[in-house]
């Protein structure tokens, strides 16, 4: 079958991309309005970018429920900042129950009994239980259809980096197995990081630049 996307309809285009692109990494981030109210929500259109700087990415897409868009996305614009909760299996629960599509003066904390820690360098909070976070200022929104089905590209610079010691492995390893990560795949299935392999990398055919 060969498919022009304007062929269909965008959720039938959204299955397919989100049936193929997997399993994703979550991204939960959290963020506070102009009136500190905090803001809670996984993204599974979320990566990392670069390394120099570090940089990472999610992308709120627009609801489709009323064509606005996200509240993670409003804050994000308004105030310049964001944390990237990284989490694992223990807290999927409370991960999903986040992803509820709820007006702006919800707060995802309190209604899922999530604990908030301190960020040092940015004013939202962080989810204490989850062992790695990323707190961010924003370095660009790019736009790319303010239609429902369309979304925004929401790029942040990590300018801090917390690690739980109990996920860490000497000075910059993170212990997949003590992490237990989670992947998203389609509808409602999710992954566990259970079943490992190992392959090395090819050797470079290129000759490495003089420092």
């Amino acid at each position: 079958m060969e498919i022009t996307p304007s062929s269909l309809p965008w959720k039938s285009i959204y299955k397919i991309l989100t049936g193929s692109v997997l399993p994703r990494p979550i991204g939960w981030i959290s963020t506070l309005n102009m009136d500190g109210r905090p803001n809670l929500a996984p993204f599974s259109f979320f990566n990392v970018v670069c390394a120099n700087p570090p940089t990472v990415l999610f992308c709120p897409m627009i609801r489709s429920i009323n064509a606005e868009p996200k509240d993670s996305l409003n804050n994000v614009r308004a105030t310049g900042e964001f944390v990237v909760n990284i989490f694992g299996e223990e807290l999927v629960n409370e991960m999903n129950a986040t992803s509820v599509e709820a007006p702006p003066e919800w707060n995802e904390f309190e209604i899922t009994g999530l604990e908030t820690a301190p960020s040092l360098t940015v004013s939202p909070p962080r989810v204490r239980k989850a062992p790695i976070h990323f707190e961010c200022k924003l370095n660009q929104i790019v736009e790319i259809n303010r239609e429902p089905g369309g979304g925004f590209v929401v790029i942040g610079t990590v300018i801090h980096i917390h690690v739980d010691e109990k996920v860490l492995q000497g000075a910059d390893k993170i212990n997949l197995s003590a992490l237990r990560p989670v992947g998203r795949l389609v509808g409602n299935y999710y992954t566990r990081v259970t079943d490992l392999f190992e392959m090395e990398r090819p050797k470079p055919e290129i000759q490495e630049r003089e420092k």
